[in-house]
């Protein structure tokens, strides 16, 4: 097949279907919130998402891993630590018996006796039992936990290990509570002042603990947040999908800003994940500590305490089951109000000139009132809660009242068990409560979970599409291609036999086109307005995949695309002039020659400093744009280049001198344009009719005006 030709007609498409009507948020979409499902489905849901957002950091998942080795060592870290802190425990005891027996005597009476205990009976056999198994877990996986992954386990091993000398501290407090009490009742003076001294030894001992804990879980979830940034930024911009997500087609896409995901949700989430399993473990702890003294001091207690957490933990999750769905929403809201201010500030001077302001003025507040609206919701909602939140936390300071003062009334315990019950009842309330205390929290962080998951599987579903496509595409053996396209170089763009249909729509722009551009030929592409020329540009730079028929473009970095408007990068003048390529590629003197090319003199002059960093945009007039891109162009040196009405703001000189620059390169170049005068500066021209139908002709017999 031949470019240049006589007059070449190709068949008229089919008539439009018509592009799919505008939908408003689709039930669909929010069916995997606990609105819809079954609690227990939706926890099971959310948890499976958590998972698969999380493990990757601490497991990664490309080794092979799966969900129950990571689900092991999560167990095994806590054999591990229990272990460790039994072991840690048993040799403070040692040295403060042989060096400092004063302290053990004065301060922490009977430890040494109940580790004595536990070493004697089956609990420490059975600890140490559990500690061998877990490290013998983590030396089993250790070939996966490479690649960084032993940091943050270690990290995660230490806060573990300081929930539980906290934990041990509190225990230890409700026990001096209840002596002061004692002492105070009996007039005691000497054991008073000798259980403060035990109480102030607590509060040196747990401050510094306290400190290091609140240094290491922010310090990890920084850590975790710039690998889950990182991770996430690279597949979205990995094969396009940036491109094909199009975030601003609300009536399609139903993953809205991606950047919000990117920043602000994966921050979110890192920090709230670590913060939540923190204080999952320490109610844990809290729950089985506490759970003992209560036990010991009243059995009926313990019952009590069970049945009244339960119940209040299964009427708050019942009530708050909507906060889920509004929390959710109320995040795309937010982030849909955000977007359209930004929106104004990046075009402030369009709608400036166009004096727009009350139309914009309008779209805001209507994007603002769905934000008020929905938080209207939330808010009864939340207050709804929160009335049966505090309900429950008064009626519960009541209860261990009730039920400690028939057995002190019978002389059954001291006095001094009344505030050591209140601190254990208080403590194990908290714990088996961790629920009902924090489920605004929880439901933030639930719709949090599924837009960051939402975003990442989106993401890597069109990185696979892309994927699959480009391995489909290169497939195609050299002998297929000859067969179709006839014997032609593998370095043309070749078009065979293609229909041309935007990706989500169902409208034939082009039907049946077959045509080559070689080296150092340039096509010129015309027609009315709708009738797909940038669509076809799309096409011939890989943008858009063909609907039928076969493309083949050149290797990559050999095909560039310089669009009516120019992309202007947040940068120094030269990353403009060098983008794509990497700065340490051109020197200072290739710079400023090639701003001297393309007729941008008063650049080098008023910018000598070329790491200068200016708002470029609002800079530099759009013919200063689209020649600064031309002298991107000419420093990267493609074979082929794709110009979308790259000349529209020059005139009609500059314009001709920039498209012999290009052809004295001998570069062969596709071109949308309107203006006559282009005509000389191409080889042939496809026209398009706007209803499927093409042809290719030469340009010099191409009348621009022929009905003139």
């Amino acid at each position: 097949m031949s470019s240049v030709v006589g007059p070449c007609y190709g068949r008229r498409g089919e008539q439009s279907l018509g592009q799919p009507a505008l939908r408003p948020l689709q039930r669909r979409e929010w069916t995997h919130l606990s609105v819809i499902m079954s609690p227990l489905k939706a926890l099971r849901s959310q948890l499976g998402k958590l998972q698969r957002l999380a493990q990757p950091y601490f497991l990664p998942l490309d080794n092979g891993a799966s969900s129950g080795q990571f689900l092991v060592l999560v167990v095994a870290l806590i054999a591990v630590v229990v272990g460790f802190t039994l072991l840690l425990l048993t040799a403070a005891i040692a040295a403060s018996s042989a060096w400092i027996p004063e302290l053990q005597l004065r301060f922490v009476p009977g430890v040494r006796e109940q580790v004595a205990s536990i070493w004697s009976g089956p609990g420490g056999k059975v600890v140490m039992v559990l500690f061998g198994a877990g490290l013998a877990c983590f030396w089993t996986l250790r070939a996966k936990l490479r690649q960084g992954r032993w940091l943050p386990w270690l990290l995660l091993g230490v806060i573990t290990l300081l929930i539980l000398v906290i934990n041990g501290i509190n225990v230890g407090i409700s026990f001096v509570a209840r002596n002061i009490e004692n002492a105070l009742v009996g007039y005691k003076a000497e054991d008073f002042w000798k259980i403060v001294a035990v109480y102030a030894f607590c509060l040196v001992l747990a401050l510094p603990i306290r400190a290091l804990q609140s240094y290491l879980i922010p310090k990890l979830g920084l850590m975790w947040r710039e690998w889950l940034s990182e991770r996430m930024l690279g597949r979205y911009m990995t094969n396009r999908a940036y491109y094909v997500l199009n975030p601003n087609d609300e009536s399609v896409e139903e993953i809205d800003n991606p950047d919000q995901r990117i920043s602000q949700d994966a921050a979110s989430f890192t920090t709230t994940s670590l913060s939540i399993t923190v204080e999952i473990i320490s109610a844990l702890l809290t729950f089985f500590s506490f759970i003992i003294v209560l036990w010991s001091i009243n059995g009926t207690l313990a019952l009590w305490l069970l049945a009244y957490s339960v119940g209040g933990t299964s009427l708050i999750i019942f009530a708050s089951r909507k906060l889920v769905n509004l929390n959710y929403l109320q995040l795309k809201l937010e982030a849909d109000f955000r977007y359209g201010l930004v929106h104004i500030r990046d075009n402030a001077e369009s709608i400036a000139f166009y004096r727009g302001e009350q139309q914009e003025q309008k779209e805001g507040t209507r994007r603002l009132s769905g934000v008020i609206q929905n938080c209207n919701k939330l808010i009864v909602w939340e207050a709804l809660i929160q009335v049966i939140q505090r309900s429950y936390d008064y009626f519960s300071r009541f209860l261990p009242w009730l039920v400690i003062a028939p057995i002190y009334f019978a002389k059954e315990v001291d006095f001094g068990v009344f505030g050591q019950a209140s601190i254990a009842f208080s403590q194990v309330l908290f714990s088996v409560s961790y629920i009902v205390n924090n489920i605004d929290r929880l439901a933030a962080f639930s719709a949090s979970i599924s837009r960051l998951e939402g975003f990442q599987g989106k993401v890597e579903a069109i990185s696979g599409e892309i994927l699959a496509q480009t391995i489909a595409e290169q497939g195609q053996s050299p002998l297929g291609a000859e067969s179709a396209l006839g014997d032609e170089s593998p370095d043309s763009i070749l078009v065979s036999h293609v229909d041309l249909i935007p990706p989500r729509g169902s409208r034939r722009l082009i039907h049946d086109l077959s045509l080559e551009v070689a080296p150092s030929q340039r096509l010129l592409v015309v027609g009315p307005s709708g009738c797909g020329k940038t669509s076809f540009l799309r096409l011939v730079s890989g943008l858009w995949p063909a609907g039928v028929g076969r493309v083949h473009r050149p290797p990559v970095g050999e095909l560039m695309f310089i669009p009516q408007k120019p992309y202007m990068l947040l940068g120094s003048l030269r990353e403009q002039l060098c983008y794509p390529q990497s700065t340490e590629r051109f020197s200072d003197d290739q710079l400023r020659h090639v701003l001297e090319e393309v007729r941008l003199p008063e650049l080098v002059h008023r910018y000598p400093d070329l790491d200068i960093k200016q708002d470029w945009p609002r800079l530099l007039s759009l013919g200063e744009q689209q020649r600064l891109a031309f002298a991107r162009l000419l420093l990267n040196s493609p074979r082929f280049v794709v110009l979308d009405e790259a000349t529209s703001a020059l005139d009609v000189s500059t314009e001709k001198y920039l498209y012999n620059l290009l052809s004295q390169r001998e570069m062969a170049f596709v071109s949308v344009g309107h203006r006559p005068t282009l005509r000389d500066f191409h080889d042939t021209v496809l026209e398009l009719d706007g209803q499927g139908g093409w042809r290719l002709i030469p340009a010099a017999s191409y009348d621009f005006n022929p009905g003139a």
